[in-house]
């Protein structure tokens, strides 16, 4: 098949073959980005939180009498709880658990020459120090979340303080923050700055995210402390099977309530773990509907064009076509002439369509802090475009395939 005659028919047209070269060329760097975007959402909704989250129930509880003494009760509460058909364990925090978007962190430094340079500087950047997450709780806590315990040891009775009295002297971390504070070194046994205490690091879990998202580098920098709650407010986690949850739930109102009515156990802050979870990503879980929504459509309109213009191009092209067949073209011949003009057409978008992806994806790395585009993402784009537009217009050129050459020059 010459190329030649192909450009020069498409000379002829050369309007009708612009805009669709612009159809798909803007086409080729939306839905590049727009596959982009969905790769980054999917990545941040399957971001894993080292917890036991389909095992895992909170129910919040607070307020009691100015008199009851914080500590007895939550200690009565987790008896209470525990002694449910179908909890596995149990434990009280203070407020936060992975994406509940209630974050409490500190800076921490390794040593105390960074602690002394980020107060200097009043800023961890350009320090050692970092700000992880931190999270307290009643004993069993790293059981009950279900952390996967990789070096070290659990907390013991002894370890624990009751909060805003003392700071742990100890510290469970995530192994992200641990290849952070200490790189190239065992983490136990170390030192961690926080103000005027030193704690000692003796375990290392495999993942805990933060309760807020910031980004991937410091998503996993966590702390679990030896610190129970002390105050009115208290969440209590429980673990269980996942078919007991919501059963659990229940129960576990109304013997909190039991227990002491003196509180309030809100049946809209009582909720298995998976619906938080659910909860904190449904923005993106609704933006990556809307971009696959988009993208599809953008497709859609494209291939619509394609096969429109094919369309149009056949019965503009009648008599020519029967004349190539009256000489010897066979139906093979046509049908490869219309999809070699549509690959030269589609390929021409798409080499423009590349350039103007990666200005698009400028703009929104300004506006957005959207990462760059990666470049693995254009051949595929391409592919699928080129794809699209043979399966386009291959409907019009079978049809201009099976024109006999008798009717073809005939036509007026």
């Amino acid at each position: 098949m010459q190329i030649l005659p192909i450009l020069s028919s498409l000379r002829r047209h050369r309007l009708t073959a612009v805009l669709l070269v612009l159809q798909v060329a803007f086409t080729c760097a939306i839905v590049c980005n727009v596959v982009f975007l969905i790769v980054q959402r999917v990545q941040r909704v399957s971001v894993t939180t080292g917890i036991a989250e389909n095992e895992l129930s909170v129910i919040h509880s607070s307020g009691y009498t100015a008199h009851e003494n914080a500590q007895a009760r939550h200690a009565t509460d987790l008896a209470v709880l525990r002694a449910m058909p179908g909890v596995r364990s149990v434990a009280a925090v203070s407020w936060s658990l992975p994406l509940d978007q209630s974050d409490d962190s500190y800076g921490v430094c390794p040593d105390d020459a960074s602690k002394k340079q980020a107060m200097a500087r009043r800023s961890a950047d350009g320090t050692s120090c970092v700000q992880p997450s931190m999270y307290d709780g009643t004993e069993g806590l790293i059981g009950t979340l279900g952390l996967r315990l990789v070096a070290g040891r659990d907390f013991t009775p002894d370890d624990y303080v009751i909060g805003s009295v003392h700071k742990p002297a100890v510290a469970v971390i995530t192994r992200a923050l641990a290849r952070r504070l200490y790189p190239g070194k065992d983490p136990l046994g170390q030192s961690m700055y926080l103000g005027d205490a030193v704690i000692r690091v003796v375990g290392v879990v495999d993942t805990l995210l933060r309760p807020n998202l910031r980004t991937p580098a410091v998503d996993g920098y966590s702390v679990v402390w030896p610190q129970k709650p002390d105050g009115r407010t208290v969440t209590y986690v429980l673990r269980s099977a996942p078919r007991d949850r919501a059963r659990l739930l229940r129960e576990g109102r109304q013997a909190l309530l039991a227990a002491s009515s003196n509180r309030l156990v809100n049946p809209d802050r009582m909720e298995p773990y998976t619906d938080m979870r659910a909860r904190f990503f449904q923005r993106d879980t609704t933006m990556i509907g809307l971009l696959i929504a988009a993208g599809l459509g953008l497709m859609f309109v494209t291939a619509l064009g394609i096969a429109g213009l094919a369309n149009f191009w056949v019965q503009q092209r009648t008599r020519s076509i029967g004349i190539r067949r009256a000489i010897g073209a066979t139906r093979g011949d046509i049908l490869r002439y219309f999809q070699t003009e549509n690959f030269l057409i589609v390929g021409a978008g798409i080499v423009l369509g590349m350039a103007l992806a990666f200005g698009l994806n400028a703009g929104l790395m300004t506006h957005y802090e959207v990462p760059r585009l990666p470049l693995f993402y254009l051949p595929i784009g391409a592919l699928a475009l080129w794809m699209l537009g043979q399966l386009a217009v291959l409907g019009p050129a079978l049809r201009a395939a099976a024109v006999p050459p008798v009717v073809a020059t005939r036509s007026v």
